[in-house]
Order: C-alpha cells, then structure tokens, then sequence
C-alpha cells in the first residue's frame, strides 16, 4: 500500500509537552493530555484545512515554555554560526534553563531576567564582561521568539531595560588585561616547534591575527600573483 502524501501533523509528546511539526517548525499546545492542549491540537488542524496560507500561530496557541522557547533556538543556530558562539549560547540557556525553563515565555520579566544574572555571579565561573555576554544572548533568544510569533513584543522590548553590570559591581570580578608575549620569548621558543607551528606563530606575531584567523587561512586565499613580489591575504567571509 502506498504511504500517504500531505498528511495532518500528529499531536506528539516531548517531555510532558504537546506539539505539532509543520514545515520544519514545532508547535507547542500546552501540558500533554491537558484539555487545553487537545483544544490547541484541534485549533491546529483546522488552520491547517482552512487553507495552507493562513497564519498557524496567534503567539498564544498553548503555553509555550522558556525551555521550548531555547531549544527551538538553539536547533535554529546550530548550523549558522560559529562552534564557539553557538557553545556560548549553550551555555547561556542552561542558566535560562535551570532559572525559568518551566514558565511560559510571555511571563518572563526584567526582573526575572536579572535573577538568571544573579545565578551566573553565584556560579563565580564568569567574569563580568562574559556575563553581560550571555544576558544579551538571552535578549537575543527573545527576539527571535518575537519574530516566531512566540513571544510577544512587549516582552521582548522591556528585556532591554536591563543594563550590563559595570565595572566593581558586588561579586563580579575582571580579568586583568592580556600582554603581548615578549619578543625574546618568541624567539626562544621558535626553535623547539614543529616548522609548520612556527610558521604560524611568527605570520600571529608579525600581523596580529588571532588564533583562529591563523588557522583560517588557505593557501588558495593567498595572493602570490603580485608583480612587487609580496603577497596578500585577505580574510574569507567565513572565517
């Protein structure tokens, strides 16, 4: 027997919460086996059979939770960014998370919002400057739910009025200022690395790149063409 084309979502269950998959994109109805959720559902499909076009979501169809919010996030950013960044994300949504993740997105607030900031300073892991980092990546997460039709604009609008923490505020600290490596330093050490390591640390030392950007480069990115001789690099949009 053939399978089915174009079939209506089905009503799923994923940690005790009710959703639909539509084009790629989840949608929440609230607590599973909720009457609530099974009205959400129902809403759904009829949306759905009263024409493909029609807007699926009011930005209240169910509770859509904190939690749900990040995930849906983080599955969005997993492909279109930098390791580091999308890690730094990560690590910003567990102390969403772990603070709020059981509330709906609509109920979070400025002043639950410094409360995670105050989760981070008690940690003592994060310096100041990378706290204010993650509250404005968590800012961002809002935003994004706002264009998602998840969260409401006035939500996200008042999380701006969260200032960053400044300097010598109570419990933060900072970290003192990096140095150069000192020149001697560099040169001593250049005969113990591998040709390829030293290559590289002296192309850091003599531009200023930073680590990332050395292992960047390609040799097809270089410009060797030049009748003066030198050679040129420039950056790929990518790295």
């Amino acid at each position: 027997m053939p399978k089915l084309k174009n079939r209506l979502p089905k009503n799923c269950r994923d940690r005790n919460q009710a959703f639909s998959k539509h084009n790629g994109k989840r949608i929440y109805h609230g607590v599973w086996g909720t009457p609530e959720a099974e009205k959400s559902y129902k809403r759904f499909i009829a949306a759905l059979l009263a024409g493909p076009n029609l807007p699926l979501q009011d930005g209240k169809i169910g509770d859509v939770l904190v939690s749900e919010l990040a995930d849906g996030f983080l599955e969005h950013i997993e492909y279109q960014m930098d390791r580091t960044d999308y890690l730094h994300f990560k690590y910003a949504v567990a102390y969403l998370i772990e603070t709020y993740g059981e509330i709906a997105v609509n109920d979070f607030s400025p002043k639950k919002l410094k409360v995670v900031r105050s989760q981070m300073v008690k940690a003592g892991t994060l310096c100041r400057r990378m706290i204010n980092r993650y509250v404005g990546k968590i800012r961002r997460i809002f935003v994004w739910g706002v264009g998602e039709e998840i969260v409401m604009s006035t939500v996200s609008d008042a999380l701006k009025a969260v200032k960053d923490l400044r300097m010598g505020e109570v419990g933060t600290y900072d970290h003192p200022a990096r140095e150069a490596v000192p020149e001697d330093v560099i040169r001593r050490t250049l005969p113990f690395l591998s040709p390829t390591l030293a290559a590289m640390v002296q192309v850091q030392w003599l531009t200023g790149m930073r680590p990332s950007e050395v292992f960047n480069m390609c040799v097809g990115d270089i410009d060797r063409s030049r009748s003066n001789g030198l050679w040129y690099y420039s950056l790929t949009p990518n790295a």
